[in-house]
């Protein structure tokens, strides 16, 4: 166990590393399930991030499950967290979400998001969509005010302005670093594999509240460089994310493609059915995803009972979470820190 971890008189938390992978798991053996909810679990992408970057990253996510974590406890609904800390994540321009998203082969920003409620199975996406500072809002409304699960393109932004939904210039979306990487990339001599390596991943959320209602929320600007209208696993219901309120919820970045291949969110919540742990489901997919398709990537998990667990086969993944009023959050394998809350960053 790392030594920066906090363990309660009750062996709450546990931490552990398998293979490659990081997991982080809740123990519900000694508690009620009344005292496990809510949840709150946040993710910033998996890849690699550079080390200027790295702090900035660690405190965005921290950020996004505070704010996310205060709807929980103000009585919201576990749809009402998700979307509130991936709205922070896209209001981040350290995050390849929203502002900060990567630019296409055209030096253009499309971004694509998805929300899913657990209740019903009811899912809202959009895809490939420009000039909206907040996808994962506007995917809400296509699961609200729609008989759809995804719209796109410029079908998108005309339902994005017939609900009177705030439509922002394309450039303000671009940031510096956005721009320097694309050019970078569009060099003759150009590693695709080094130009991907600076790239802030998708970000994510699961949450269950207090009355034990599942939720999810992704949200993406794709693939750094990316054909002008690809679309990735993020719009797409059971592979950029998946919430049922009979097993549990799962948001997942990394490789889009392979994300795709192996509809890797309901296949953790299938291993999940099986009677796997969110671990041990999180794990099998994440091997299965490495093995049949060369995919790495990462997912933040959560059960009805509140048990939640961060799992990922890159070299890093921000990811911070909130349960009983503590702050648990880190970087690398193997890294756990854990702090009150209410304490200041």
């Amino acid at each position: 166990m790392s030594p920066c971890v906090t363990q309660t008189s009750l062996n709450l938390f546990s931490t552990r590393s398998l293979n490659r992978f990081t997991c982080l798991t809740i123990s519900l053996s000694r508690v009620s399930l009344a005292d496990m909810l809510p949840v709150l679990v946040v993710h910033g992408g998996a890849g690699f991030i550079p080390k200027e970057r790295v702090q900035l990253s660690c405190a965005g996510v921290q950020a996004a499950v505070r704010g996310g974590y205060s709807k929980l406890q103000g009585q919201g609904s576990a749809m009402d967290a998700v979307v509130e800390a991936v709205t922070l994540l896209e209001n981040d321009h350290h995050y390849n979400a929203g502002l900060g998203s990567v630019l296409n082969a055209k030096g253009e920003v499309e971004m694509d998001a998805i929300v899913m409620d657990g209740r019903y199975l009811a899912s809202g996406a959009v895809s490939a969509v420009r000039k909206v500072a907040n996808p994962v809002q506007l995917a809400r409304l296509v699961m609200d005010k729609t008989s759809h699960l995804c719209l796109t393109g410029e079908g998108a932004s005309q339902f994005a302005r017939s609900m009177g939904f705030p439509e922002v210039p394309g450039e303000s979306l671009i940031t510096e670093y956005a721009r320097m990487r694309w050019k970078k990339n569009l060099a003759a001599d150009a590693n695709p594999v080094e130009c991907q390596m600076g790239k802030m991943g998708t970000v994510g959320a699961v949450a269950v509240d207090a009355e034990g209602n599942i939720a999810c929320a992704t949200s993406t600007g794709g693939m750094l460089n990316k054909m002008e209208g690809r679309v990735g696993d993020t719009a797409c219901i059971g592979c950029g994310g998946y919430a049922d309120n009979r097993v549990g919820a799962v948001s997942p970045t990394g490789e889009g493609e392979a994300i795709m291949k192996v509809t890797l969110a309901r296949l953790i919540l299938f291993h999940m059915e099986q009677g796997r742990s969110a671990e041990a489901a999180a794990d099998e997919a994440l091997a299965y995803m490495k093995e049949r398709v060369g995919g790495l990537g990462g997912v933040v998990v959560v059960d009805p009972q509140g048990e939640w667990s961060v799992r990922f086969s890159s070299l890093q993944m921000a990811w911070a979470a909130a349960q009983q009023q503590t702050l648990h959050y880190g970087l690398y394998t193997g890294e756990h820190f854990t702090q009150n809350i209410d304490d200041p960053y």
